[in-house]
């Protein structure tokens, strides 16, 4: 609510202006998750709007613009400096291309005319570059039904080109179209894991959006707690980069400087083939990144398991014993002892495991954990990102009568929530996810002062049995690296994932989070194989993993989903897989494949049923009162 408003009238308009607010209709709000660093694809996404922009091209133009030039000017407003470049080098004539300025100056502000009728003026002014609302104002109210108007609105396109604008104004214009097309985004979380540009994506989202909310994942929850000073958050990252060839993030994107683990890993460690690096690209790791990988993934892994085992040794109500395993090794340590039976190990690389104390760090160790930890919490550029996701995210979302986040629900087999019991309190369903959300941001207030049980729990976030970002009962790590045994390395998913199927499981959610039954259930964390529907719960659950981590498309057979909720209802939108930002400009191919209406309304909803709108109502109740 505006606190400067002094006068009766002031106060009066302002109640008018809010009043016509709630009779506007809802804008669009666009779901998306499980991004994985893939920073290309998911800017095609945010520029295409989910194919939304696609669509209302279709809606203003079909019957005057053949689908060939409507791709056109699709493709100009999702990548305006990459197609201005273009068509200039094959307009040569310069009245050809005069004529194609007009003609995309008309298509242009009529676009921006078309996805801001639901909108305020001031909201609208808020997207426009401030340079050009003056010229962009005056083009896009213009009445050009009117004589004196037209050669008005003629002259303002005239100048715009004469004064070498031309560029500018259409880039700005088709950025402005960008952030109408879409009001609202909520991002299902994990933004980080294995693509290479999770930085990129919060710059994009930081410069050209404000209407953006998150919901953490549990590959966030790692970077989160390294920047809040937990080791064991730090070193689980570190291996996860190592083992998909992906330093880069570290090295290059925030300027963590790895030259003496990585002596240190190859001094210690050779190649072996369990730790073999994984790339998602079609590039080939050369000989000397895949030995540093090697090499320093099972330095890390050694350490990892090691504070692991200290963890839990200090925090027995995580009830995580099964997760001790360096002490079930052989003395030869060539073998291991697993409940009763013996295993051998492969690719084992235990040379500094002290058999007399297992869980105890080196001296080297140790000084190089401390050296990087001082790095992560101290790097400038990190902690401002992690910050953008704390002051804008949280564990769970309710947000005009849905509830999101990224995982799950721990429940037991009947549905029943389950109670996580610490510091002699239980936590369950909706309290447990504030209990988490709490935890999370006192650690990150200072980070210097926070208290090891603290890190603790965000690292238990990560792995532990009751994390709802987690959703499984244990994390098999070591049996993957070492045992080859599939039946050791199953991870059993929490019932909530066979349970969510079913509407009245759904229900029982809803009640339990306060919401009411109409309202829809949003996960993502989980790929939707081939052949498996994304609605759930008779249309009450919606799964809508992006699938934008490449190896995740053999097992999805697509690019993954993507749900759009606008005033007629819910669309949900299948992705085809993403190539690269140079081809999808050459080829003008987009991501979207189909949009299948879930959900529609004869009715339209209207600000006045969002949660915006409930706000409004309190403001003007207030207004009123100062009269």
């Amino acid at each position: 609510m505006k606190k400067d408003l002094k006068t009766i009238n002031e106060i009066k308009s302002e109640i008018i202006n809010l009043s016509a607010i709630l009779n506007l209709p809802k804008g669009t709000e666009l779901f998306i998750s499980d991004i994985h660093g893939e920073y290309d694809e998911f800017a095609h996404i945010m520029r295409n709007g989910s194919g939304n922009t696609k669509q209302k091209i279709a809606e203003v133009f079909t019957g005057r613009l053949s689908a060939a030039s409507q791709k056109k000017l699709a493709f100009l407003i999702y990548y305006p400096s990459e197609i201005l470049k273009t068509t200039k080098l094959e307009l040569t004539d310069h009245e050809r291309l005069i004529q194609w300025y007009m003609d995309t100056f008309n298509n242009l502000i009529e676009m921006l005319r078309y996805t801001s009728n639901k909108y305020t003026r001031s909201k609208v002014r808020k997207a426009i570059d401030p340079d050009f609302v003056y010229v962009t104002e005056e083009l896009l109210y213009a009445d050009t039904n009117m004589e004196t108007k037209q050669l008005s609105y003629q002259k303002v396109m005239d100048n715009i080109i004469d004064l070498g604008m031309a560029d500018a104004f259409i880039i700005e214009t088709c950025h402005s179209i960008q952030k109408l097309v879409v009001d609202q985004v909520h991002i299902i979380g994990d933004i980080y894991d294995r693509g290479p540009h999770p930085d990129f994506i919060i710059e994009h989202l930081a410069r050209h959006w404000q209407n953006f909310d998150f919901q953490w994942g549990n590959h966030d929850i790692l970077w989160m707690g390294s920047v809040a000073g937990s080791r064991l958050c730090m070193l689980n990252l570190m291996r996860i980069c190592a083992r998909y060839d992906n330093l880069a993030i570290l090295t290059d994107s925030y300027q963590i400087n790895l030259s003496n683990i990585i002596d240190f890993a190859t001094k210690n460690y050779t190649p072996l083939e369990a730790f073999k690096p994984r790339s998602d690209t079609d590039e080939q790791v050369s000989e000397e990144k895949s030995r540093i990988d090697n090499c320093l993934q099972q330095a890390i892994s050694i350490m990892q398991f090691k504070l692991e085992g200290q963890a839990i040794a200090r925090n027995p109500e995580f009830q995580m014993e099964n997760r001790l395993l360096l002490d079930k090794l052989s003395p030869d340590k060539k073998s291991i002892t697993i409940d009763g039976k013996d295993y051998p190990i492969q690719s084992g690389c235990f040379q500094l495991v002290d058999p007399n104390d297992p869980y105890q760090l080196t001296k080297e160790e140790t000084q190089l954990i401390d050296e990087l930890i001082s790095q992560f919490t101290n790097s400038n550029k990190l902690r401002k990102h992690i910050q953008y996701l704390i002051d804008n995210g949280s564990m769970y979302l309710k947000y005009n009568g849905n509830l999101l986040l990224h995982g799950c629900v721990p429940v037991d087999s009947d549905g029943n929530l389950l109670a996580w019991k610490i510091g002699g309190k239980a936590y369950f369903g909706k309290s447990l996810f504030d209990y988490f959300d709490k935890i999370i941001r006192e650690s990150l207030k200072n980070p210097s002062s926070s208290d090891d049980f603290k890190k603790d729990v965000i690292w238990y976030l990560w792995t532990g049995k009751m994390s709802p970002l987690f959703g499984k009962d244990k994390m098999t790590t070591f049996e993957r690296y070492f045992i080859n045994d599939k039946n050791l390395q199953i991870e059993k998913l929490n019932p909530y994932y066979s349970l969510r199927k079913e509407e009245w499981f759904a229900d029982k959610l809803f009640s339990d989070f306060g919401l009411e039954g109409d309202g829809h259930i949003i996960n993502g964390h989980t790929p939707v194989k081939a052949g498996t529907s994304p609605i759930m719960a008779n249309g009450k659950i919606f799964v809508i993993d992006g699938g934008m981590s490449k190896p995740y498309h053999k097992t999805t057979g697509i690019g993954g989903y993507t749900l759009l909720s606008n005033s007629y209802g819910l669309q949900l939108v299948t992705n085809e897989p993403f190539t690269t930002r140079e081809r999808a400009i050459k080829d003008m191919t987009d991501v979207v494949s189909t949009k299948r209406v879930i959900e529609q309304s004869v009715h339209r909803k209207t600000v006045a049923e969002t949660d915006i709108g409930e706000k409004l109502r309190w403001q003007i109740i207030e207004l009123k009162k100062r009269l």
